[in-house]
């Protein structure tokens, strides 16, 4: 045992956390690291949590622990380090003295650091601690994402770009497409969004800044960049367009690619969509993972009516099956969810996809592709002639593609797909709008599933919030005396919501529903009949999952009507 090894053992013993038996696994897995420092060595096996690791290495070493949630560091502080040296050593600038610099790290034992960074500061370093994670948080939110690719973009003049446009030459952007640097940063937000959980990418010049948000849980957020990224714009925007195989000379014009990336061994499918703005062109990315796992049927999060009553329509011979809600409310999803639950080896299912979101296999999908005349009512005339038992198609957008539907459904086939309307009974009235006869309609139509998505409570910090009946309006008790409101924690961002949960509501056509469809009652009176039927509205699903803690009373106000 050499003398460094002597004195890491001693500081463990001393900080009276670690038994003897959990010292030696410490000192045995560092030794067949050569590259793992002690504190990492102690956290990851040593059994003990960093924060008290830290807390009690702390005192026998004579180092404060900060709490970084509650502490912000110094601005003055964090002008005395560039963001390449945080980066390389790990650390946070935290406050500046008359004769030194105070930073936090996550590692007691790094003298490197200590001595590399006086270099750089020019002044005596003191360090102070907080948990790992804590620190790398605290750098991205006051750096900004992709800080130190920023700063080596910076010192190569060709891509400070002066003008606000920043027209550039395909050769530069060639050759920019190689260096580490820009694409690096470019690689850095998008494995950022993929690990917060983001469903899309918006890029959009102002003004005075390129602002970047991640739209998480389907509310927008704005990522921390930093304050520089302005004078980059032309060539981080031109790097997106050179990945999606985008005319990066074309800036007039809205102009749609992909991009296929792997993250930690994952495929992600980008859609890029470019659009000219004021102050250059905006970048929506919409982020796709390429092979699903995809959510059974079960875990959709259906009450037990609404659950037989699909799963009786779906498997049955013939009919059409709708989904209607808003963009972005969780349609899809759904309907990959029913067919990865017909999908047998006896039976044929084919798809009309505009994208085509998520590879299913032992499903034939079929991309639309509008330029050469490929539209969902083409490829359902096509799909007839290739003997099929079931055909989803993306959406009813019109009168051809409802009738061809209709028909398909009559001769035989079982087919579902989506309606932009804002209940399950608005799909009657919209599909009679585009001149489809009532009585088709009765005839074809099974049922229809009008959906939202709610944000889900966080489980490690929901807290309890009194029962106050006057939100709910309902026609029977409450399932609990107790409902549950956000909080906050580091797990879901102190956004209190962590994921989200949809809400149903299901519409089974029975022979009454036929009758009112043929008669052209309206959609209040389809909803009604429905209700004296059993239906449950999208606010009642949501009351019943504001009952069982699943989310809260506000976030099913904003996103139900009241019915």
């Amino acid at each position: 045992m050499n003398g460094n090894d002597s004195l890491s053992t001693m500081i463990l013993r001393s900080a009276g956390i670690y038994s003897d038996e959990q010292i030696d696994k410490i000192t045995t897995q560092r030794a067949a690291n050569p590259g793992m420092g002690l504190a990492e060595a102690a956290v990851k096996f040593g059994g003990a949590r960093e924060k008290d690791f830290l807390s009690a290495v702390g005192k026998v070493l004579g180092l404060e622990c900060v709490d970084l949630e509650s502490q912000n560091p110094n601005p003055d502080a964090l002008q005395k380090l560039p963001a390449s040296a945080v980066t390389q050593f790990d650390v946070l600038p935290f406050r500046v003295d008359a004769d030194s610099l105070t930073i936090v790290s996550s590692d007691p034992f790094d003298t490197s650091a200590t001595d590399g960074l006086r270099l750089v500061a020019g002044c005596r370093i003191r360090t102070v601690l907080a948990p790992k994670e804590d620190v790398e948080k605290a750098v991205k939110k006051f750096y900004g994402v992709g800080a130190e690719a920023i700063e080596k973009m910076l010192e190569d003049g060709r891509y400070d770009v002066g003008d606000e446009f920043g027209a550039m030459t395909k050769i530069d952007v060639n050759e920019m497409g190689e260096e580490a640097s820009i694409v690096r940063f470019v690689n850095q937000i998008i494995a950022e969004a993929d690990r917060q959980g983001a469903t899309d990418i918006h890029i959009e010049p102002q003004e005075t800044e390129l602002r970047i948000r991640y739209r998480i849980d389907g509310m927008l957020h704005k990522v921390d960049v930093p304050p520089q990224l302005n004078r980059l714009k032309s060539a981080i925007i031109s790097r997106i367009k050179v990945m999606a195989n985008l005319d990066i000379a074309e800036k007039r014009l809205p102009m749609d690619g992909r991009i296929g990336i792997r993250i930690q061994g994952q495929d992600i499918d980008i859609r890029v969509s470019t659009m000219p703005a004021a102050y250059g062109e905006s970048i929506s990315l919409r982020l796709l993972a390429k092979s699903g796992s995809f959510v059974k049927m079960q875990d959709l999060g259906f009450n037990d009516r609404d659950f037989a009553v699909v799963d009786k329509i779906i498997h049955r011979p013939n009919g059409i099956f709708l989904v209607t809600g808003p963009t972005g409310s969780g349609k899809s999803t759904s309907l990959y969810s029913f067919l990865s639950e017909v999908n047998k080896i006896d039976v044929r299912i084919m798809t009309a996809e505009d994208p085509i979101e998520y590879h299913m296999a032992g499903i034939n999908q079929v991309q639309m592709q509008a330029e050469i005349g490929m539209n969902f009512a083409r490829a359902l005339r096509a799909f007839l002639r290739q003997d099929p038992d079931i055909i989803m198609v993306g959406e009813i957008r019109d009168r051809e593609t409802a009738e061809i539907a209709i028909n398909a459904s009559l001769t035989g086939h079982m087919v579902f797909s989506t309606l932009h309307t804002n209940d399950a009974a608005g799909a009657f009235p919209r599909l009679i709008d585009m001149g489809v006869e009532p009585f088709l309609i009765a005839s074809a139509v099974a049922g229809v599933m009008g959906q939202r998505l709610c944000r889900r409570l966080c489980p490690d910090c929901k807290k309890e919030a009194p029962l106050d009946m006057k939100y709910y309006n309902l026609a029977y008790p409450p399932e609990s005396q107790v409902v549950f409101e956000p909080n906050g924690c580091d797990k879901c961002s102190r956004t209190g919501y962590k994921g989200r949960r949809a809400l149903f509501e299901v519409l089974d056509v029975d022979e009454d529903i036929e009758g009112a469809i043929v008669r052209r009652e309206n959609a209040t009176q389809i909803r009604n009949l429905s209700l004296s039927k059993g239906m449950k509205t999208l606010r009642e699903d949501g009351w019943a999952k504001v009952f069982r803690g699943v989310t809260s009373v506000k976030e099913i106000i904003r996103v139900t009507e009241e019915q």
